[in-house]
This record gives C-alpha cells, structure tokens and sequence, in this order.
C-alpha cells in the first residue's frame, strides 16, 4: 500500500484518475437528474400529492440520491476504472518493473469492458446474497458493516487479481490471504470519505506491486 501511495502522484496516474473520477462524477449527476425529473414527473402526473407533497417528495428524493450515491460510489467507480485499467497496471509496471512489463500482453479495450462488467456482475450478484444478513444485523449496529466488508473484500481481491493478471495471463493466481489482505484495504479505503476517490486507482497500483514482489521482480 505504500508503494501504491507513491504512484498516485506520477502524471499518467493523475490523467487517469482525473478522467475516471469525471466519468463517474458525470454517471451520477445525468442518473441522478434523470431520476429526480421522473419521479417528479409521476408524482405530479398521477396527482398522488399536492404541490406541498410532492416539495417535500423531491427534498426526500434528493437526499435518497445522495445516500444512494455514497453506496453505489464502489461499483461504479470500479467499472469506471476498469475501462482504464491496462493504462494504470502499465505505467506502474513500466516505472517499478520494466523487465516484466516487456513481457506483458497489451489487454484491449474489448477485455478491459469485459473485467468492468464481470466485476460489476460479481458485486450485484455476492451484495444481493447477502442482503438478507444485512437486514438481519441492522439491530447490532455494526454488523451489517462487518460483513460489508468481509463480503466486499472477497469481491475486491478477486476483481484486482484479474485486472492484473489480464497482461500476465500465465502467472498463477494469488494466494487466498494475499486475495483478501489486497480486498480488504481497497474495500476499508471505499467506506472512507475522500479517500475512496483515491481507493480505485490505489487499488490497482497495489496489485499490480503484489503481483511483482510475490514473484520476485526487482523493483525499481
């Protein structure tokens, strides 16, 4: 991690993350407006408020969008950053360790859509199984958060494992406590204001030094 913390301020990196942060900035206000105009729209069609209601339904609205956007910060930001993936593993990899770099295969854009898509599939689908233990540990106050998490890492790890070893196809997977150490502080780093505008570009970074150093690269 602190490895990666030094890649965030190299110039390819901060192209990167500029462009993504405004690419998922931009999903979510277009979203986000979309849906408070349609609501709007039905309420006020349908006539189930009157003009004070339906004020008082849009002010709820806006601050249901707004929760909504802190919840599904994750999913979009990785799907984002997904579709600049090859570019991000490629500069770390080029400065820190050129002789496996060299060796790499250029992943396109078809397979970094691909990744973004299945990431984006595996978080759907591991959250929805685990709604129902969400719900059930509301009434602890903090397990519902715990197993966030837990379940967030597993899916983190494995999704950072596939982005790099999409250029390096022929190297074994990484262990399971190597998975989940790597998931669980990308995972913590999203639920942190701020930083989780950092969390998917140093996610990346990460693994792409996990990746090297558990192989023995030299790192330059």
């Amino acid at each position: 991690m602190l490895l990666a913390l030094r890649d965030l301020p190299q110039p390819r990196v901060l192209r990167i993350l500029a462009l993504s942060l405004a690419l998922t900035l931009l999903i979510f206000a277009a979203s986000g407006t979309g849906l408070f105009f349609a609501a709007r729209w039905g309420l006020a069609h349908w006539q189930w408020l009157g003009e004070a209601g339906t004020d008082m339904a849009g002010l709820l609205i806006i601050l249901l969008l707004i929760a909504g956007s802190w919840l599904l910060f994750r999913a979009v930001a990785i799907v984002v950053v997904g579709l600049f993936a090859d570019g991000i593993v490629a500069d770390v990899e080029g400065r820190h360790y050129p002789a496996a770099a060299a060796q790499a295969v250029d992943v396109g854009w078809r397979q970094n859509i691909a990744l973004a898509l299945a990431s984006l599939a595996r978080l759907i689908g591991g959250n929805l199984l685990a709604l129902p233990l969400y719900i059930l540990l509301l009434v602890t106050g903090v397990g519902t958060v715990l197993l966030a998490l837990a379940v967030n890492a597993l899916l983190l790890g494995r999704d950072l494992e596939a982005m790099v070893l999409a250029r390096h196809p022929a190297q074994p997977r990484f262990d399971r406590a190597a998975r989940w150490s790597l998931g669980l502080l990308s995972a913590a780093s999203f639920m942190v204001p701020v930083a989780n505008l950092f969390a998917p570009i140093l996610s990346a970074a990460m693994a792409v030094h996990m990746l090297h150093l558990r192989n023995g690269d030299r790192l330059t």
